[in-house]
């Protein structure tokens, strides 16, 4: 019986992680998702998409330990190192070449090519040291493996290109061996595994007392709600349990990272007159800081309290007291040290986002689709106002679903894709090709826009 031995690596614009499978592959066994954040007090699925580099541009840490390096820096100490965060956006609408530079959080730059390697690297060296220490002493190495990356649904080939060209200068796998890495759509791998869940697998809200529907015909919209991206796909189930795409993935880059760039926009529309630029030059750490709190709170619809540091309130008192900021403000204010903001405050941050959400899913719902279910995966749909809007808006239309654990979906089907490499048998093509020539214009048969003139005469 041959092993099936999978690992999958999902590359998130926010947080990334890992799964793999050692078992056989007519085994149903749940895959391994690695644990993070014990250096922090914390026990996550993902760790932060957050790598650092030193002055040089040599690897230093990556993830939760990236950030906690990073957050450490004191002033002139952080501005020398490259920290970058939620990096991954950098392929979205970009021409990708090797050469192709992003910005750290200091506004440093470094080849995207050479930050995405050493991000893979970091995490394929870290899937073999936890393998290895599961495995009673075997040793694997790379070449053993199926790699699994995750991509968006939305990006074009040279996007998935330039990932295959960073994992393998990472050492996933070599140009003799590239058949090793199989490319997953986010949103697929995601379907995949909602396939699986029991009834009880699905939060509460608006689920029925079965599972989900498998039958030949049932029809899907998967919305995988990312940091970075909304990619929204259209499939169907056919005969045997395999999945046919129906409409080309189509989407956005509104994802949830849009919302946190909202609500910065918001502290520097308060901290006016370059109060808030000469902080956020000064302290780059601790904006992050602030910009990761916000991050944990606005999971919640409710009011949320971000704590301010002493260093903005001594930047803001430059120009006046930091109660004066928030005087014309509604729906914020400033108490002992902290910013409060009411949930409705809050909410208007999401809109961009709900509105590009919302018009995405009534553009496939009015076309002659017999959906009967939206499925919500994706980091971005812990949000409950997130998932509250998207029900309220479509509850007549089909019904509204989301696992318990959203981040965890694309992981755990990707290894199933990695397993059953043809479960999509059937895909939209993004384009349209064709061939034309030209005849002679007949006014009788042609319309007149398409007329064009030539030394042999008009044609159409």
């Amino acid at each position: 019986m041959e092993d099936s031995l999978i690992i999958a690596i999902q590359f998130g614009t926010r947080y990334s992680g890992y799964a793999f499978n050692l078992t056989y592959r007519d085994k149903e066994i749940d895959p391994y998702i690695k644990t993070w954040g014990e250096e922090v007090g914390l026990e996550t699925p993902k760790t932060p998409t957050c790598i650092l580099f030193d002055e040089q541009e040599e690897f230093i840490s990556f993830g939760y330990q990236a950030k906690e390096d990073y957050l450490s820096k004191k002033g002139e100490e952080a501005r020398e190192k490259y920290f970058f965060n939620c990096f991954k956006m950098a392929l979205y609408g970009n021409k990708l070449t090797n050469n192709l530079k992003i910005k750290a959080t200091n506004g440093k730059e470094m080849t995207a090519l050479k930050v995405f390697t050493e991000t893979l690297r970091f995490l394929k060296d870290d899937a073999l040291r936890t393998i290895a220490k599961n495995t009673e002493g075997r040793k694997f190495k790379a070449s053993d493996f199926t790699w699994v990356l995750t991509v968006p649904a939305i990006w074009d080939h040279s996007a998935k290109q330039f990932m295959r060209e960073a994992a393998t200068q990472a050492g996933l796998v070599t140009k003799g061996n590239s058949n090793k890495l199989i490319i997953a759509l986010e949103s697929e791998a995601a379907l995949v595994y909602c396939k699986k869940l029991p009834s009880d697998g699905f939060i509460a809200e608006n689920r029925g007392e079965d599972t989900l529907d498998q039958s030949p015909g049932t029809q899907y919209i998967v919305v995988d709600c990312g940091g970075g991206t909304i990619d929204l796909t259209v499939h169907e189930v056919l005969a045997g349990g395999s999945l046919k795409e129906l409409h080309k993935a189509s989407g956005n880059d509104l994802g949830g990272q849009n919302v946190d760039r909202k609500f910065k926009e918001f502290l520097s529309e308060i901290f006016c007159d370059g109060v808030w630029d000469e902080y956020e030059q000064s302290y780059p750490s601790e904006v992050e800081r602030m910009m990761n709190d916000f991050t944990v709170f606005k999971k919640k619809e409710k009011d949320i309290e971000v704590t301010c540091s002493l260093n903005l309130g001594r930047v803001a008192q430059k120009k006046q007291d930091i109660e004066k900021f928030f005087e014309k403000v509604q729906g914020v204010s400033f108490n002992e040290g902290s910013i409060m903001i009411t949930k409705q405050k809050l909410r208007s941050f999401f809109e961009e986002s709900l509105w590009g959400i919302t018009k995405s899913l009534r553009q496939i719902l009015c076309k002659d689709f017999k959906i009967k279910y939206i499925l919500l995966v994706g980091g971005f749909a812990e949000s409950e106002i997130l998932r509250t809007h998207i029900t309220d808006e479509f509850i007549d239309n089909c019904k509204v679903l989301c696992p318990f654990r959203p981040q965890e979906a694309i992981l755990k089907g990707a290894v199933e894709c990695g397993r059953r490499p043809h479960l999509v048998t059937s895909r939209k093509s993004a384009f349209t090709y064709g061939v034309g020539g030209d005849e002679r214009f007949d006014k009788s048969k042609h319309r007149p826009d398409k007329k064009f003139t030539t030394k042999e005469g008009t044609f159409c």
